[in-house]
């Protein structure tokens, strides 16, 4: 009998790449699912997760299917998760249709065991149609990508009144801080010294300069128009792959909320469009095998706007964010590859290829016509 094929994970390209993270076994699962009282013992893991920076699986119990996820105590504390499992609560208070987070007999919502953390959810309802593509890819139609942007419409009305502070330094966790500082280059300073694997990382490269060039050629009059937007719990990572859908076509759950924090409406937007509507997983050389998808971000933006309407000074802060958005979460993810897995090819990958080149692109020929496209379209 030939042995089974190793498990992959989704790599920061279009390959599969071995995990960073071991496979979670079925020892190792059942003797989780014993700290769970309402979880049931353990008949089978259906499927394991190509997500990659975490191990995850869908457990099947003798009460029904369950996911269970596993993170380092370095990437998440079960404080850190408690924090991310209160946003949630607060959705599924406000109707919205997010997993339910099991307890452990202690009462919490993750547990510790040796250097792993581990949480427990019941599946969410709906299709998981996406769960073999890459996290970053476009969705399959425009009517997805509507659906998508109603949804997210009801996350930000679900999350308001929920108060809690941003959460701390966690690596690849999103944050708010940079971008809508009065001097947003001292804000990075701030951000780069509070986190000494990104400072070493980039101790040596001119990064100071860089980040200058492109604030000042993309962030011209963007710090105090983010300033004036009000703060909200967001999801920060907003793509198909992390949406349940139903035979319909609409989205029926609303999972992995690891990057959630206290960022703004706008932020959580234009993040939304960024991951799924330009195929940043084919870019090279500045450019893009594939054109950016200007339908998928109308379509989105029109399923927002059906729920949230959105003001035209509004529209236009979002298409100044937009090419920006994703500068703090680059620097977390060099803190996650640098400064977790000793991985210097990933971090150089998460500062040259992800906030350099992704921002360089909007300053391209392309870039700019995307950019014009969108502009019009939403005017239209």
């Amino acid at each position: 009998m030939s042995a089974a094929a190793p498990h992959l994970v989704h790599g920061m390209g279009l390959a599969l790449e071995a995990p960073a993270w071991p496979a979670i076994t079925a020892d190792e699962a059942a003797a989780v699912l014993a700290h769970f009282p309402d979880a049931g013992r353990l008949a089978a893991l259906a499927w394991h997760s190509p997500r990659p920076f975490s191990a995850a699986a869908l457990v099947e119990t003798d009460r029904g299917p369950l996911f269970l996820k596993r993170h380092h105590q370095r990437l998440r504390t079960p404080a850190a998760l408690a924090e991310e499992h209160g946003y949630m609560a607060h959705l599924r208070s406000a109707g919205l249709a997010v997993p339910d987070v099991l307890r452990a007999a202690d009462g919490a919502g993750a547990m510790a065991l040796g250097e792993w953390s581990y949480e427990l959810h019941r599946q969410a309802p709906g299709i998981d149609l996406y769960r073999d593509r890459q996290s970053w890819t476009p969705f399959l139609s425009p009517d997805h990508a509507f659906a998508a942007g109603v949804a997210l419409a009801q996350l930000h009305r679900a999350a308001a009144g929920f108060a809690a502070p941003a959460r701390g330094r966690h690596p690849l966790v999103s944050s708010f801080t940079i971008l809508p500082a009065l001097d947003p280059l001292a804000a990075a300073e701030a951000y780069v010294a509070a986190r000494p694997a990104v400072a070493a990382f980039l101790a040596d490269m001119p990064w100071r300069s860089e980040l200058a060039r492109l604030l000042a050629a993309l962030g011209e009059g963007l710090a105090p128009r983010l300033a004036e937007q009000p703060a909200l719990w967001t999801h920060n990572d907003w793509h198909p792959s992390n949406l349940l859908w139903s035979v319909e076509g609409a989205v029926s759950s609303i999972f992995d909320f690891g990057l959630s924090t206290r960022s703004c409406a706008l932020h959580d937007l234009a993040t939304a469009i960024e991951r799924t509507v330009i195929p940043w997983l084919a870019l090279d050389q500045g450019r893009l095998a594939e054109p950016a998808d200007v339908d998928g971000a109308l379509a989105l933006l029109a399923g927002y706007r059906s729920v949230l309407p959105l003001a035209p000074a509004e529209i236009d802060t979002l298409l100044r964010l937009l090419p920006l958005v994703h500068v703090e979460f680059a620097l977390t993810e060099i803190d996650y590859f640098f400064g977790i897995l000793d991985d210097r090819e990933g971090a150089m990958l998460a500062w040259q290829a992800y906030l350099v080149g992704h921002a360089d692109w909007f300053l391209s020929g392309a870039g700019q016509g995307f950019l014009a496209r969108l502009r019009e379209g939403v005017a239209a």
